[in-house]
């Protein structure tokens, strides 16, 4: 299992972390953002698919800004692939 630390831009959350086993993402954490938010989609993409999860959160947009902490974990996934 591999850890991937990632620094979004554009977004409050400053940091996320997360596991890839094989092909399946594990453990997502987020530092800052808002709190119960990450949270949840952590919760919800734990044990999915790396694509899986890309094609999902791709693209959100928060309040205008071209990009959001979902689309920052699936800009952190293509990175990692």
């Amino acid at each position: 299992m591999k850890t991937v630390n990632y620094i979004p831009k554009g977004v409050c959350s400053r940091q996320i972390q997360f596991k890839i086993d094989g092909d399946v993402v594990r453990d997502v954490k987020y530092t800052g953002g808002c709190n119960g938010n990450l949270q949840g989609i952590a919760k919800l993409v734990e044990g999915m698919k790396v694509d899986e999860v890309i094609q999902k959160l791709e693209g959100i947009n928060c309040n205008g800004k071209g990009t959001s902490c979902p689309d920052q974990l699936a800009k952190a996934l293509k990175a990692y692939k």
